[in-house]
């Protein structure tokens, strides 16, 4: 199943009234920002301009109430925000059709000097916003479901295709488990969700995930659906539907716990912050690029290996000052406690660490 995505002008037209459309912030936005903590916003004095940004749909939720906090400083600033997928908001970046980018994947390879050439120079890559993905299920008579790291590798690689099979039998003693066929759901278009799950089976389950790790599913012959919405809608439509999305997005769904070391893990928030804790920075990109690689093959069990960081991608500088001004506050404001509080309240994520905040801060407060 595959959903249509509105066209750019049609969501421009719409603005906020669309579930699942372009996020456009402008005159007269309220103010849902969150204060936790009792941290002043870190947008700063006002700014006005218009910027756009595209990119990962995971970070959808979250950029609503982003843009909607930062209105509270700066309520003539427009923040455009297509939640088109995270390959395609790295693209955009790269041709200069965005401002920023918002991306489940770290710039990598080939396209960290395509980055460099679009911004005449460095550019910021930092997290954002941290999250688990559920493995998400629709199973008549099935609640409590719970899976190894080789069981759900099977299962993805279509080598188990069936719920009873012993492998999950397996995994779920005392349970009655129906004969029902299982059909995979996965994302249709370039997805950072895509790659930081397949990241995850590699690096749990590697004799069981031999495909290579993009942001293109790999493994044919299951259902395809765009956009976090639509492989969720394509779970929940379906029966014996099993699939992968961002946690704040899975309501209403069965959410498998994964086997981390001795114990079964339900997704959470938390087991997303331990997990960017145990992991290391990757700094291919450069100074100004905090990128890490996830930790898969944890067996620490506070910890919830199948997580994503999503960045926020912008360059160092950029030719019109306003905009840049406009960038830098509006970034300013989405790592801010506030910022990450109101994340938090929107879309279930992890906030972002104080240590980790001072780390990326520098690099944001550059941007010229």
């Amino acid at each position: 199943m595959k959903t249509m995505r509105p066209t750019r002008a049609r969501i421009a037209a719409v603005g906020l009234a669309a579930t699942g459309a372009l996020v456009l912030a402008g005159c007269g936005a309220a103010n849902e920002g969150s204060s936790a903590g009792g941290s002043s916003t870190a947008a700063g004095p006002a700014v006005t301009g218009t910027i756009s940004g595209a990119g990962a749909s995971t970070q959808q939720a979250a950029t609503q109430a982003w843009v909607a906090g930062f209105q509270a400083t700066s309520p003539d600033a427009v923040i455009n925000y297509d939640p088109s997928g995270s390959g395609a908001g790295r693209t955009q970046f790269e041709a200069s059709g965005v401002d920023f980018a918002g991306s489940d994947a770290y710039i990598k390879g080939d396209e960290i000097k395509k980055a460099q050439d679009r911004c005449g120079g460095e550019y910021v890559e930092i997290p954002v916003y941290v999250s688990p993905i559920a493995v998400v299920y629709n199973l008549q008579g099935v609640t409590d479901l719970q899976l190894s790291p080789s069981t759900l590798a099977k299962v993805f690689a279509k080598k188990i295709t069936t719920w009873n099979d012993p492998a999950i039998a397996a995994d779920n003693p005392g349970k009655t488990l129906p004969s029902t066929a299982i059909t995979t759901v996965n994302r249709s278009d370039k997805s950072g969700t895509t790659q930081n799950f397949a990241d995850y089976l590699k690096g749990a389950a590697a004799a069981d995930w031999t495909f290579d790790v993009s942001d293109t599913w790999p493994v044919q012959g299951g259902e395809a659906a765009q956009g976090t919405s639509g492989l969720v809608g394509a779970v929940k439509a379906g029966q014996g539907t099993i699939g992968y999305a961002d946690e704040s997005q899975a309501q209403g769904l069965g959410q498998a716990k994964i086997k981390v070391g001795d114990t079964f893990v339900a997704p959470s928030p938390a087991g997303a912050a331990k997990l960017l804790e145990a992991s290391q920075r990757v700094t291919d990109g450069g100074a100004k690029s905090f990128a890490y690689k996830l930790k898969r093959d944890s067996t620490d069990a506070s910890t919830y290996p199948a997580s994503l960081v999503s960045y926020a991608i912008a360059c160092s500088k950029y030719s019109d000052a306003k905009k840049s001004a406009l960038v830098k506050a509006y970034l300013s404001y989405v790592i801010s406690a506030d910022g990450q509080a109101a994340a938090q309240k929107a879309a279930g994520s992890a906030p972002l660490s104080d240590a980790v905040r001072q780390l990326i801060t520098p690099a944001v407060s550059s941007i010229a």
